[in-house]
């Protein structure tokens, strides 16, 4: 990779210029030293590419740290550090701009070499890492008792993109799919089967009837909750409303700037405070109203006043072993198993280990004991807890009714994968709202001593609906994902199938090919739109923008990929054979060498999501790589070159334009169409 190659040239040249013994030391604490090797290494990294051509193709500003560091002037430190510099082979002379930014252009020689060794590589030219780690993530992680729906896309797609990258780079990839299969959800359809179930339709369309159950129950749950938080809610609300009167009749007689500003602030918070109680009457107002409009509903209700309770008490008798129920787990797990693998596979999304809650049930007691054992855990009002220095709460792990709870089973599921894969890195791809728990359990982890592994909670945010707040529909449920799924794949066929876009396609698809071109173009938009933002970042869903063959859209890879691939057939050429001939491109136009600058550096990307855990940066390279063809297809003809010196040349880029996104789709689980 060109970039490794120049940060390797400015250690050599930042030792050689500025460390009187001719290399790096251990520390810098010494007399003689200027910096140490992790020093060298840092200044060394801030060569990254230019964001305007004008100033070459990569550019460092090392030089003015550097000279803070050394107390001398920055562009006399560029000076010293370029005269050091040994780049003949793959720069131009290094030019000093402004304060001291050293500018580097790649000689056309060096780039076409590397064009030509990438596309005969099979990792295009991306090497694996020199000391490869074993890393376990844990990702995707649904209750399996209930339908799979839109806030499972995050975690399942962050954490597939992640595990792909890291192999690519050649790290050991241990994937985990830490299922919910033991826990309160299956009290829920226990105690619906029992007061509602329906065998005969248990017996005809399992998943169906068990989902019925599920939202029946939970539906219930979340009645009776209401109607005993409304009050309270509404009296919130009118304290909130008074606490705006206030803040406002502040604002009004603030006597100065100052004042102002800190009443403004108030008042701002008040506001948020208020809507966010207006919004909690909303929500409650709006059960109870559905519930009072189905008189059905109303006398379930009426005959399940405890039902939230009852439902603790069936997950309590299935932990504790009872037959009955016990049989019953076993009955629906094997249906619930079924229903999201069928989810996974049309994801393409699969798990080394599938090890749910009930695999760790039977040593949750002994992580209790080795708690107390450590002198971490003690008795507080019948519970046991961990308190930690730094929280308000304490991890509890066993509530007063001896019931276990996530904390509990995450202990023991983190014992287990140290003692079994020991890996040297673990991450959790887990909602952000779950951050304090991980803190927790990283907390305990450290003081129990559990230090070898790397332990990070890779954090997201929240998938939006149009009203910017969590994606529910319009009864205020989670939007379930196979049904997004079927829109997403609907909503790609008429983008397909547009009669507008009929001539852009070479011959026209039949039915069956449409309909897989759709699944691989729908799929691919719902991932792709996930995987554009930063995990931290919350983003609006809107299928429309999705499905989009403009913009930032896997629909738009999707089609640089067909276009290029399409020369290739129109031309009857063989991309392997051209990969095998390894002729360097000319780069005689500024698109094709702008398409081979940015072709190159892929393997950047990656470094960025592998430091980050964040796939967009190569949604973002990706996006790069398409626009950079499109502007090379406009201005460069290929099969029409007008020799065949330019012809060969320019199907080198094709060939490695296709292959760079499809490798690059592949590490984010999108499949390429042949066309489109």
């Amino acid at each position: 990779m060109i970039l490794d190659r120049l940060k390797r040239r400015f250690v050599t040249a930042l030792v050689s210029a500025f460390e009187p013994s001719g290399r790096p030391v251990e520390s810098s604490s010494g007399p003689q030293a200027v910096f140490c090797a992790a020093e060298v290494e840092s200044y060394a990294s801030m060569v990254r590419p230019t964001a305007d051509v004008r100033f070459g193709d990569y550019q460092s500003n090392c030089a003015m740290p550097l000279a803070k560091r050394l107390g001398r002037s920055p562009r006399e430190v560029a000076q010293q550090l370029v005269d050091a510099l040994q780049l003949d082979d793959l720069c131009h002379p290094p030019e000093i701009a402004g304060p001291g930014f050293i500018n580097l252009r790649l000689k056309d020689e060096c780039l076409a070499a590397a064009v030509a060794a990438a596309l005969a590589d099979e990792r295009l030219g991306i090497e694996p890492v020199a000391e490869p780690l074993t890393v376990l993530i844990d990702y995707s992680s649904p209750n399996v008792a209930k339908p799979m729906h839109v806030g499972h896309i995050r975690s399942t797609v962050i954490g597939d993109a992640l595990a792909r990258t890291f192999r690519f780079l050649g790290h050991h990839v241990i994937t985990d799919n830490h299922l919910g299969d033991w826990g309160t959800q299956f009290g829920m359809v226990i105690y619906g089967f029992k007061h509602f179930g329906d065998e005969v339709a248990l017996c005809s369309r399992p998943v169906d009837e068990l989902s019925r159950l599920y939202r029946l129950v939970n539906r219930l749950i979340g009645y009776h909750a209401a109607v005993q938080d409304q009050g309270a809610a509404v009296m919130a609300a009118a304290a909130a409303e008074q606490a705006v009167a206030r803040a406002e009749e502040v604002v009004a007689t603030a006597a100065d700037p100052k004042s102002v500003k800190s009443a403004e602030k108030d008042l701002a918070a008040a506001t948020r405070k208020r809507l966010a109680a207006r919004q909690r009457v909303d929500e409650l107002g709006s059960t109870i109203a559905a519930a009072d409009a189905d008189p059905m509903f109303l006398d379930q209700a009426r005959a399940h006043r405890e039902i939230a309770a009852a439902v603790l008490a069936e997950t309590a008798k299935l932990h504790e072993g009872d037959a009955e129920n016990v049989a019953l787990w076993e009955r629906f797990l094997p249906y619930c198993r079924d229903e999201i693998d069928r989810v996974y596979e049309r994801l393409g999304v699969s798990f080394d280990y599938t090890l749910g809650e009930s695999f760790y049930h039977e040593m949750l007691g002994g992580v209790v004991e080795r708690l107390r054992q450590a002198g971490l855990a003690s008795d507080s009002e019948g519970a046991v807890c961990v308190f930690l220095p730094g929280f308000d709460s304490p991890m509890i792990v066993r509530k007063k009714d001896g019931a276990y709870l996530y904390a509990t089973t995450d202990l023991a599921t983190l014992f287990y994968r140290q003692q079994e894969f020991r890996p040297d890195e673990i991450l959790y791809v887990v909602d952000s709202r779950q951050g304090e728990h991980f803190q927790k359990l990283f907390a305990v982890a450290e003081r129990l001593g559990f230090t070898d592994a790397r332990l990070v909670h890779v954090h997201f945010g929240t998938v939006l609906g149009d009203d910017g707040r969590p994606f529910k529909t319009r009864s205020g449920t989670s939007v379930g994902l196979e049904s997004l799924l079927d829109e997403a794949v609907a909503k790609a066929l008429a983008v397909v199938c547009d009669p507008q876009r009929g001539g852009r396609v070479e011959g026209a698809m039949d039915e069956p090919e449409q309909r897989r071109v759709a699944e691989s173009v729908g799929l691919g938009a719902i991932k792709y739109a996930d995987l554009a933002h930063h995990r931290t970042s919350d983003y609006r869903f809107d299928l429309d923008k999705m499905v989009s063959l403009d913009g930032n859209t896997s629909a738009y890879i999707q089609y640089a990929y067909a276009r290029a691939r399409g020369i290739m057939l129109k031309g009857d050429i063989d991309p392997d054979q051209v990969a095998r001939d390894q002729h360097p491109p000319l780069l005689t136009e500024p698109a094709e060498r702008a398409l081979a600058i940015v072709l190159l550096r892929m393997g950047e990307s990656l470094q960025q999501v592998r430091a980050d855990y964040a796939p967009n940066f190569l949604v973002d390279y990706l996006y790069d790589a398409a626009k950079a063809y499109a502007v090379f297809n406009d201005h460069c003809p290929v099969l029409k070159a007008g020799s065949v010196e330019a012809t060969r040349s320019r199907l080198v880029l094709v060939a490695l334009t296709a292959r760079v996104l499809k490798t690059g789709l592949s590490l984010l689980g999108i499949r390429v169409v042949p066309r489109m």
